[in-house]
Formats: structure tokens, sequence, C-alpha cells
């Protein structure tokens, strides 16, 4: 009678305790959100002094952790979109300066690995649900259109609306794929899905851009600009509960269209901050990021999902910084320059993490990361490994999740990126800046003008002087040839983690015609 009675007793101990193990090694859903032209010191928990309220957001870093030393891979958005999906740096792909347009043709071979893929290949289900901006290739009504750009004014001449992409988000390794080419302010201005575009052909239309400014361009009748950020979330939220009952993990890439202009709070958010409609706009997307989190809440898979939240660059100047200012908001917070820039404030950014099950809360991690850095994560989370093709410029962030290893962190140094190809190598407290200006959008900017009489480079003790006021080149010389020996080899080696060398694509960027190592090395020895 008693052995009849434990038995049962003990059998479901132990299927309970069976199931409580599994549930400790089941990998964790993944959603990034990518804030667009966020800048450091918009968010309460990075800028105490800032003057935008950002409850939720700042509630997931004392549920979670921030890095307070996270950098995006460029100051611009297309060149870190690839960056954090590839795990490359942009500069190593065709795209050497500036960014993508609406109509421009997809960045990404399908052949090269992304965060995406690699997933999917290992259990995950994945979704893009966003602004691409990395390009995909539009139908065209005339094969002889292929290799010649397309403008905005010839887009409905060229584009055949009614037929599938290709080289699409689909074809990167994203099961699902919900979202538009790429900024609010570059058209066509249509929802694009799993290929298709949303609308049909005879409901999309010419239309002049409105207030907050956009480009002309053909707008599908369910494409409404003040809607698409809510809109995005609202696909977002849809996903996560329906992939939910299907009981796999997920892979959830939620890239914004916003802050970035055109700056279209919705009539709700309007006004709410008392600062301008830049700010008030930030609130909004803290609104909905909140709104995500409760979600998860509710379906009882917070515990077990990493949430990350940080922005694509800097601010961008259009958020009207003199206005912030003068009612005492620095959307860089205490450093200089913004999106475009070479400077910290063109790609330092808040980056929030969110792993109840794994992380501690409350965490504040100074180590140096960069947006590439997803991949290798994703791999270590798995157990597995990337191949030499894969990840290049990638390091797992796991060992920093937990105060106890995160010194097994193991990027030594980063490399960073401005608009107009400017390069900059970071590695502990210095940073070499290879150009004499901003390299961007600040001044100085690069121009004869704006460079004349400036040194060709800049080093900054960054744990000194973090606004980078003084200017310390040509003082440290054993510094500077250690920076420089380390950013030729990155360039060189076709990666920056350990591994065999890869390749750069060499189009007009060849080791050898490549002009700034030349110039590096007679600069440097000039001084």
């Amino acid at each position: 009678m008693i052995k009849t009675f434990y038995f049962p007793l003990f059998l479901f101990v132990f299927i309970h305790l069976s199931c409580r193990q599994e549930m400790k090694s089941a990998a964790p859903n993944i959603i990034y959100i990518l804030a667009d032209d966020l800048g450091y010191g918009d968010l309460g928990t990075f800028n105490k002094k800032g003057k935008i309220k950002t409850p939720h957001l700042d509630q997931m870093a004392l549920d979670g952790m921030i890095f307070t030393d996270a950098h995006t891979s460029s100051s611009v958005c297309t060149p870190t979109r690839y960056g954090i999906l590839t795990g490359r740096y942009n500069w190593r792909s065709p795209l050497k300066k500036h960014v993508l347009n609406g109509t421009s043709q997809a960045l990404i071979p399908a052949k090269r690995t992304t965060v995406a893929s690699f997933l999917k290949s290992n259990g995950y289900h994945t979704a893009f649900i966003g602004k691409w901006h990395l390009g995909w290739d539009w139908a065209l009504k005339d094969s002889t259109f292929q290799n010649t750009p397309i403008k905005d004014k010839e887009i409905f001449e060229k584009i055949d609306f009614t037929k599938k992409i290709t080289n699409s988000p689909n074809d990167l390794g994203f099961d699902y794929a919900y979202g538009h080419c790429g900024s609010l302010d570059m058209p066509p201005y249509v929802y694009v899905e799993n290929e298709k575009i949303t609308a049909p052909v005879e409901n999309i239309t010419q239309r002049k851009g409105d207030y907050h400014w956009w480009r002309n361009g053909p707008t599908a009748d369910d494409f409404d600009h003040e809607r698409v950020s809510p809109h995005l979330f609202d696909k977002a939220e849809a996903y996560i509960a329906e992939i939910n009952e299907k009981g796999k993990p997920f892979f959830l890439y939620l890239p914004l269209p916003s802050p970035h202009t055109p700056i279209l709070p919705t009539d709700k958010w309007k006004g709410k901050s008392d600062l301008n409609p830049y700010a008030d706009f930030v609130m909004q997307i803290d609104h909905r990021v909140g709104r995500l989190n409760r979600l998860m809440d509710k379906l009882g898979i917070s515990d077990n999902t990493i949430v990350i939240f940080t922005s694509d660059n800097g601010c961008s100047p259009e958020a009207k910084f003199e206005v912030l200012e003068a009612k005492g908001h620095n959307p860089s917070g205490i450093f200089r320059g913004h999106k475009a820039d070479i400077f910290e404030g063109g790609h330092r950014v808040p980056f929030i993490v969110k792993w109840p099950r794994k992380i501690q809360a409350g965490l504040v991690s100074k180590k140096t990361i960069c947006t590439t850095d997803l991949i290798a994560t994703c791999a270590d989370i798995l157990g597995k490994k990337l191949a030499e093709n894969e990840g290049e410029d990638s390091f797992s962030m796991l060992p920093v999740f937990a105060k106890t290893t995160e010194n097994n962190y193991q990027r030594s140094f980063t490399i960073h990126h401005s608009i107009n190809g400017s390069f900059a190598i970071r590695k502990g407290a210095h940073k070499l800046i290879f150009c004499p200006g901003s390299g961007g959008w600040s001044f100085p900017r690069p121009s004869k003008k704006d460079i004349q009489g400036l040194p060709k480079f800049q080093l900054y003790n960054l744990e000194e002087d973090p606004e980078e006021k003084n200017n310390l080149y040509s003082q440290y010389p054993k510094i500077e040839n250690e920076l420089i020996t380390l950013f030729k080899a990155a360039i060189k080696n076709g990666r920056t983690t350990p591994g065999a060398a890869q390749k750069n694509y060499n189009t007009h960027f060849s080791i050898k015609k490549w002009e700034p190592l030349a110039i590096f090395d007679a600069n440097h020895k000039a001084h």
C-alpha cells in the first residue's frame, strides 16, 4: 500500500523536475528593437540631466542591464543594420560610405550568414517587422532598367508593383518579413509582406511629400506615415502572441522607423513632452516598448526572452538640438557630435538587455561593445560555433551578462565609421580618429574651409576627456603606432575575431589602392 502511494508521487516529482530542467535549458526567445536616430542622452537611464520622460525603458533597464559604452558600427543607418545582421563591419561590403535609398539593390548576398539564417538553422522561427533599409530588388517592367539606378521620379515608370521583390529579407533567413524599404522619407511608400506588396497596384498613387518633409513618390492607400510606427508595433505584438502558441523559440528583429524624420508623433502624443515634437516621438516609442514588455509578461514568456533595445546611431540634428538644449536637454548627453559623425555622439548609443532568467536586474556594464556582436552572442547562447566566414567582427556578449564572467569578453578594440567613410579605432581609453574633423555633419565638417589648419588625425583619452575636447595627437606615438597597426591588420585580415583571413569586398577598396593606409603611414611619420 505504501509502495502504491509513493510510486505515483515519485513519478509526479520526477516529471515535474524534468520539465523544470527542460525549461531551464530551453533556447531563449530573442527580440531586437532598433530605434532610428535615438540619441544616447534621450533616455533617462543614460542621461540623468535629460528632460524626456522614458519611464518604460528606464524600468526595462532596472529589470535588466545597461551598457554605458555601446557603439554602432557606423554613425548612419544602412551600414549599422548590415553590421547587426551579419556581425561584420559594413565597410567590408560594397558600401564604403553614405546609405542606401528606397530603390537600392540588396546589399547582403543570400549566401552570407545572418543572425536570422543562423537562428533559423538552429530551430528558431524568425521574423523581421519594420524598416529594412538594406536594399532589395524591385521587380522591373523592363529588363533593360536592371543595372541603372532608379531615380525617385522614375519609380512609377520602372517598378512593377504587381510582382514580388527578390533578394529579400526572406532570402536572408527570415521566415516572416513585413515592412518598408527604407526611411520614411524614401519612396516608394508601400508595405511588403513576404516579398509581395500588400496594396493592390491600383491603390498606389503618386503623392507629394507632406508636412514634416518627405520625398514625393508612390504611396499605397494602406501606408499612413503618421501611423507607421504604431502599426509596426501592432504587427510585432500580433506576431509574438501568435508564435508563442506554437511553442517554438523565436527571433524578432524589430527595426523602427522612428524617431527618424519625418518626426510624426500621433495626436495622442503631440505636446506630451513640453519640449518639441521629437521628444514627443521618443515618449511614444517608450510607451510602446513598455506595452510590448507587458504583453510578454501576460503571455508568461518574459523570463526566458532576451529583449535588446538600442539605436542605429546617434540623434539627428533634425531633432532641433538648439530647441532641446534651450530647455535643458541634450540628445547626445555629454558627448560631442551627433548622427553621421565620427565623434562619440555619432555612434555611442543607449543599449539595454533584459533576460530575467540569466541577467541579474540592475547591472551596469562599462565594457565597450558593438552592435556587430549579436550573432556571436546568439551562437554562444546556443553553444554553437560560427564558421570562419561568419560574424567576422562579432564577439559574444554572453560573458558580460554576469559580473563573474565579464572579463571573459574578448573584444579588445572597436572600429568606428562615419557617413563620409572616415574611420576611428578605439582600444581601452584611447580613440584615434583618422580625419581632422567630424567626418559628418557637425563642425568641423569634412570641407576644406572647416578643417583648414587642423591636425590630420585626432587622439582622445575618453576616460579623462569623454567630450573629445583635447586632441592629444602626436603626443603619444607608442599608442598611435599600436592603434594604426591594429587598424591595418583588421583591414588586411578581413576580420577582427580570431580565425583564417577573409576577403573584403574589394571593388574600389583593394588594399593596394586604399589610400588611407599610405596616408596614415606618411602622416604619422611626418609628425
